[in-house]
């Protein structure tokens, strides 16, 4: 493991040396978790995913293939009524109970 001694700057920032960055990987703009604990100090890197947007089609899509039974899928047809779509337009499953 590698170590450094740096020094707060201005408002708090610390500067992370270049080779350390260079071995977790870290970039300009990265994000890192600060946490106090009793033995000091602990930064780590933090994993950021990209979150996905789903169209009202995708959820509706979503939710009339994963229903199980028949009162869950009179729930879904609801909903994707309630979102303003026509259930039939997304059959490309039958209903619980057969067509």
């Amino acid at each position: 493991m590698e170590s450094a001694t740096i020094k707060i700057g201005k408002r708090g920032t610390l500067v992370i040396p270049s080779q350390i960055r260079q071995s977790y990987g870290l970039e300009d703009g990265d994000l890192i978790s600060v946490e106090g604990r009793q033995e000091g100090i602990l930064l780590r890197p933090v994993v950021t995913l990209p979150v996905e947007k789903y169209s009202p089609e995708d959820k509706a899509r979503f939710l009339l293939a994963n229903t199980v039974t028949e009162e869950d899928h009179a729930w879904a047809v609801a909903e994707v009524r309630r979102m303003g779509l026509d259930p039939e337009a997304f059959a490309d499953r039958p209903s619980p109970t057969g067509p």
